[in-house]
């Protein structure tokens, strides 16, 4: 076994090494979210962590780690005779991103329980984290049941697995640490309410401290052990300060002083539900075990609600987490000038909850509208001529590029799936074949059995029952009797925008109305589990603005710096969106791909550019790539160039208007590989 990198040589980073720490005296604060850039050491002290947590004293031979003086009554392994227990070292366990269900919580030997009737369990990880470290590096890209069933058993302290009647229960209590990297995507506002804390790691930008973990780094490497031994003393003293801190805890004093302050913070900074006051309140306890206090007092409150709010106040995934630190000394300044007073009958005099300054650049403000008078013929590309574009640059060439509009406010978009049914990510757009949704027939199991479809199972048995001398009660079954239960759900897709950012969509309004939809759509992306991608084309030239990711945030940053103007290189756009979506077939085949094309159809740049960008399009439809066509059209004359586009992709075109799901235009629109005539 390698020597771990000891917690104490790790230089900086105070919020993570404090977050760790306290969660270690106190596993009840929910566990840590670590959300930094690659190369913050977030992986290193976690591992670190591990060599400075107590030893537990566990049953001889019980695989889920049940304390002697305490046994679990439910225990599988049970029930545990008394005896002295053995120690040995907490457990820092990693759960990989491609972890399966049953590897996560166990697996129930389903043909030994339908034909013997015993309860044959494999225990999963979290059974060898209990008592311990369950450490899931790069938890944004989980997928999202396992998540669920993770922190679940997190919150109750216990795992429950169930098939098809048989169930079995056994403890799960254990420190839960989260790494991610926001740019590969956002988890859930509802699974970042579950960690208790979290904590930002970025590099350090002074020098001599870069220097210093370059030092140490290279001290270690060459030297493991070595440099283990140099730190033993600290790393000594840090484990007997968390024993001192985790003996003291109980001894806390919470008062009701101190839960007016945590209960009016979580109200200014209007977080939802209880979750945030409770997690609050044990962080704050958990400060003061580890300052060597019994009474809390008003700087643990503070300290907690920089650890425990900040992913608590995102709204929607645009918003970076932050907290407003101005704001937070003046709810607790108030609420301490407050104390016994009884209830407060005045507003809040503070800066608005809307002026968090963590809260972004998700959402830009709202646009005046969206309509644009007409634009001129087909070529033309000057955006002077709009009204609407006057005032901001009078006379403005078509090859003059533009500041960046705002975008409009995000609404709610109706449904676009791929049509067919798919194989790829779990999601929630497309129908496909999935491991969780309804069951929709049974196959014979290629390799282990996970989803037994029991009454196929028993039809296959049934036949055989008199020759196999069936005498009892049970049902004889054997192994080719077992079925596979096949399951459709929803998968997520490869979404990936071609935006139009040329002179003819350059007007501010009609440009302000394009980037809402395409934030919409975005946000829509978010909620389904999508990957998404970014193309944009002006001037003479297309350029892919963001590869495919899973960090929409990221998308709708550089949708948000966008610049416009310039001719309308439609067949660039559409060629290098092929390309793109060429590489992602070989990188990801079963992720089905949605091309969505935002633009008025318009075709100026480069020869030929009508008939060049007409084939460009009828490279997707011969790959049965599924498109949409935003008609970003406006005004009273209208060329139809949009639709024409979608006829020439083999897909469908909606308006701006239509894509809002409250539309008077009515039905969820179906994307169609199969051409739809005029």
């Amino acid at each position: 076994m390698s020597t771990p990198y000891p917690f104490t040589a790790i230089v900086g980073q105070d919020d993570l090494r404090l977050g760790l720490l306290l969660n270690a005296v106190s596993p009840a604060v929910g566990g840590v979210l670590v959300r930094g850039e690659k190369g913050t050491a977030k992986s290193t002290a976690v591992r670190a962590l591990a060599a400075l947590m107590p030893e537990v004293s566990v049953v001889p031979g019980c695989r889920f780690s049940c304390d002697p003086a305490s046994p679990d009554p439910a225990c599988p392994d049970g029930p545990h005779a008394e005896a002295a227990g053995v120690s040995r070292a907490a457990r820092t366990v990693e759960l990989p991103v491609g972890a399966s269900e049953d590897r996560l919580v166990g697996a129930l030997d389903i043909e030994r329980a339908l034909s013997e009737g015993v309860k044959a369990f494999e225990p999963g990880l979290l059974a060898d984290a209990h008592r311990g470290i369950l450490y899931v590096d790069e938890v944004n890209l989980l997928h999202d049941h396992l998540v669920d069933l993770l922190l679940d058993a997190a919150a109750m302290g216990a795992s429950y697995v169930e098939r098809e009647g048989v169930s079995v229960r056994h403890a799960a209590r254990f420190l839960l640490v989260g790494t991610m990297n926001p740019e590969e995507g956002e988890l859930r506002p509802q699974l970042l309410d579950r960690f208790g804390l979290t904590v930002e790691v970025a590099a350090s930008r002074d020098t001599d401290e870069r220097v210093e973990v370059v030092r140490r780094r290279l001290a270690y490497d060459d030297d493991p052990e070595g440099f283990a031994a140099r730190w033993a003393e600290e790393e000594t003293a840090l484990r007997e300060r968390i024993a001192a801190a985790r003996a003291l805890l109980p001894r806390v004093v919470l008062g009701d002083g101190v839960l007016r302050q945590i209960a009016a913070t979580c109200a200014a900074f209007e977080v939802d539900g209880m979750r945030a006051d409770i997690v609050m309140a044990r962080t704050a306890t958990a400060l003061a075990a580890w300052a060597g206090r019994e009474e809390v007092t008003a700087d643990d409150v503070r300290q907690a609600a920089l650890l425990a709010l900040p992913h608590r106040r995102r709204r929607n995934p645009f918003d970076a987490p932050g907290l407003d630190e101005d704001k937070l000394d003046q709810t607790l300044d108030e609420a301490a000038g407050d104390e016994g007073q009884g209830d407060d009958d005045d507003p809040d005099p503070g800066p608005d909850g809307g002026g968090d300054g963590g809260g972004g650049g998700g959402v830009p403000p709202q646009a005046d509208g969206d309509r644009t008078p007409p634009q001129g013929s087909e070529g033309d590309d000057t955006p002077s001529q709009a009204p609407d574009s006057a005032p901001d640059a009078p006379g403005r060439s078509a090859g003059a590029e533009q500041q960046p509009v705002a975008a409009a406010e995000p609404f709610r978009t109706k449904m676009l799936s791929v049509p067919g049914l798919g194989e790829g990510a779990a999601g929630r757009r497309s129908r496909a074949r999935t491991a969780h949704g309804r069951t929709t027939g049974a196959v014979r199991p290629q390799g282990a059995l996970t989803k037994l479809h029991l009454s196929a199972t028993v039809q296959a048995a049934a036949p055989h029952q008199r020759a196999r001398g069936r005498s009892g009660r049970g049902l004889v079954v054997r192994r080719d009797d077992l079925r596979q239960a096949t399951r459709e759900g929803r998968e997520g897709n490869l979404v990936l925008f071609v935006v139009d950012a040329s002179g003819s969509m350059a007007a501010r309004q009609r440009m302000s109305a394009v980037k809402g939809a395409v934030l919409s759509l975005l946000l829509d992306a978010y909620q389904r589990r999508d990957k998404v991608g970014l193309v944009t084309f002006r001037g003479k030239e297309a350029e892919v603005a963001l590869p495919p990711t899973s960090s929409v945030d990221a998308a709708a940053a550089r949708l948000e710096s966008l610049p416009t103007g310039g001719r309308t290189p439609l067949a660039a756009g559409l060629l290098k969106a092929h390309d793109v979506l060429r590489v992602e077939r070989l990188r990801d085949p079963s992720r089905r791909p949605l091309l969505v094309v935002v633009t008025d159809g318009r075709a100026t740049g480069g020869p030929e550019p009508v008939a060049l960008a007409e084939r460009a399009a009828r490279l997707h439809q011969a790959e049965g790539t599924a498109s949409v066509v935003v008609d970003c059209e406006s005004g009273y004359v209208r060329l139809g160039l949009a639709g024409e586009l979608a006829r020439e992709l083999g897909g469908t075109a909606v308006t701006l208007d239509e894509l809002r799901a409250d539309s008077i235009a009515g039905l969820v629109k179906d994307v169609t590989a199969a051409g739809r005539a005029a």
